[in-house]
């Protein structure tokens, strides 16, 4: 009789822990290191136990990605929630982290098509939440709204962000302070501080 594999549970924190070490390999050494044999050599387990987890590598890599996306999510949705959206979507893009991770995986997307559906699926939904906040954002500022949309808004802050945090990451800063400058104007045009209150004399 034919016998139904059975996998660890889903808030085990083994599995916890395998995830752990899969990100930290691909933070420092890239999604090539990942293997599930590595993964265990990592943690001191045997390759069989990560199986009992995940079946394949590509499993391990979705699971990792799908949490990572969580996090995300839970991170963009406070941002944008914030009393400066904008600001935030631009310091949370800058990240250092969180960027070398995602780029990570869109490099691992050419290599494994699982990979680039999940990146589909989570930056449909991201654009979708970030858009939202830019339209009330645009809603209240004095700004050419055939100019500044919500989705040109949001790929010009995140796509800035990362690019400039990627080159910082190898070195490269030359036009780096004046592209901040430009985009320190443009937050102040799209949410302007408020000046400081001065007590009457």
């Amino acid at each position: 009789m034919k016998t139904t594999r059975r996998f660890g549970p889903e808030n085990s924190a083994t599995r916890t822990v395998l995830l752990d070490a899969t990100e930290r390999l691909m933070l420092e050494e890239g999604y090539a290191a990942v293997t599930t044999r590595r993964v265990a050599k990592e943690v001191g387990l045997t390759p069989a136990l990560v199986h009992c987890y995940f079946k394949t590598t590509d499993d391990l890599l979705v699971a990792l990605y799908r949490r990572s996306t969580e996090r995300n999510l839970a991170q963009l949705t406070a941002a944008l929630q914030s009393e400066k959206p904008l600001q935030a979507l631009w310091d949370l893009s800058s990240d250092a982290v969180r960027t070398n991770l995602t780029m990570e995986f869109r490099a691992l997307a050419n290599h494994r098509k699982v990979i680039g559906v999940e990146i589909a699926r989570y930056a449909e939904q991201a654009r979708e939440l970030q858009a939202e906040a830019m339209q009330r954002v645009l809603d209240r500022s004095p700004v050419d709204r055939k100019l500044f949309t919500p989705a040109g808004v949001t790929v010009l802050l995140a796509a800035t962000a990362r690019a400039l945090t990627m080159e910082e990451g190898v070195g490269i800063t030359s036009g780096h302070e004046d592209a901040r400058a430009i985009v320190d104007w443009l937050l102040q045009r799209l949410e302007p501080r408020s000046e400081p209150q001065t007590s009457a004399v």
